[in-house]
């Protein structure tokens, strides 16, 4: 399975926004905010994203693409 990385962590966030998985609250928060937000992640957030989509079983981001 060879699925394309996310371009962006707005793309990221609404794939697990609306997907199956089970999200915390707190981890609801965090992927609304990153879905309207315009501004780079930091490093924090980007690992905690990159977390999110390997628990859900989504593909990762694209190089470059947390910028």
């Amino acid at each position: 399975m060879t699925e394309r990385p996310f371009p962006d962590h707005r793309a990221a966030a609404l794939a697990l926004l609306n997907g199956t998985s089970r999200l915390s609250r707190k981890a609801g928060q965090f992927l609304g905010q990153l879905a309207v937000a315009s501004t780079p992640m930091s490093e924090a957030q980007a690992s905690w994203l990159a977390k999110l989509l390997d628990r859900a079983g989504l593909p990762p981001m694209a190089e470059g693409g947390a910028k």
